[in-house]
């Protein structure tokens, strides 16, 4: 077991708070950790106060294991710059109190894109079970053996798992009028239609991209910027987002999505999902 002392990071909080990792993942409350699939690997990631434990079970060496964690975890972020820049009001500062510690995952963009597509219209206990039912009917068996310790498990489904699928066998898993849309990016994804180089695109022109795609509105393409890219002045606008920025910042009264993009942008700026997530997390619990 591989450990890293940490600072300002509370995984029980980063879990709960509606990342991919929570759909992807099992939490192992008793532990304070996950365990989720990265690849061909089984990773298990467990917080005893100020430091974190980790292993993996696959190809994952020592090394790129602890870059993983790093990167998963967004622990290479600055939080005392992130709580000064977020931190501009009551509200915000009532939250950051209260789940302090919670960070920004960065996950795999395609898998993102994927929990994101389903999560429309949807609760964070019916998106974690579709996923988890297409993991298990789509995802590549892989089988990891070492002495004593045997383990077997499926690793996220391809794109191209998704894309020959018909839309009847998506919707038996539950995915309901989303599954064309899965289908739709699944096959853009497969085709690889260069969303690897969005990393290094001006944020509006790889936001208009995704939305580009079937089935990828305003919301759903901040959050794959967001949770997939790391980019992380996306502020994802759902109903949550939506009411609680007009009740706290414009005394109740209807914005626009336009309107409230502005307002976050000026407000947070670089760490604008920062805020959206805290503001969410806070406002979904409180």
């Amino acid at each position: 077991m591989q450990s890293m002392r940490v600072g300002d990071f509370d995984i029980t909080h980063t879990i709960e708070s509606a990342q991919p990792l929570t759909f992807i993942g099992d939490e192992r409350p008793d532990r304070k950790g996950i365990t989720y699939t990265c690849g061909d690997s089984f990773v298990e990631v467990d917080q005893r106060g100020k430091r974190l434990a980790y292993r993996a079970y696959g190809s994952l060496g020592r090394a790129r294991l602890s870059r993983e964690i790093i990167a998963r975890f967004g622990l290479g972020d600055d939080m005392g710059d992130v709580y000064r820049r977020i931190g501009t009001d009551a509200f915000m500062k009532k939250a950051v109190s209260r789940y302090r510690g919670m960070r920004i995952t960065r996950n795999e963009p395609w898998e993102t894109a994927l929990c994101f597509v389903i999560s429309q219209f949807n609760s964070v206990k019916r998106i974690r079970g579709i996923v988890k039912r297409l993991i298990a009917a789509y995802g590549r068996e892989h089988t990891f053996s070492a002495g004593s310790v045997r383990l077997s498990f499926r690793s996220f489904p391809s794109p191209e798992s998704i894309a020959e699928r018909s839309t009847g066998d998506l919707m038996a898993h539950g995915a309901g009028f989303r599954a064309r849309y899965m289908r739709a990016v699944a096959r853009e994804w497969s085709e690889q239609r260069g969303f690897s180089k969005l990393r290094d695109k001006d944020y509006a022109e790889a936001k208009e991209e995704l939305m580009s795609l079937e089935g990828v509105g305003d919301k759903v393409a901040d959050c794959i910027l967001l949770f997939g890219y790391g980019r992380l002045e996306a502020f994802p606008i759902d109903t949550w987002i939506k009411r609680v920025v007009e009740r706290v910042y414009f005394r109740g009264r209807k914005q626009s999505i336009r309107k409230i993009h502005e307002f976050a942008d000026e407000r947070w700026g670089a760490y604008a999902g920062y805020a959206q997530q805290y503001m969410f997390h806070f406002a979904r619990n409180e």
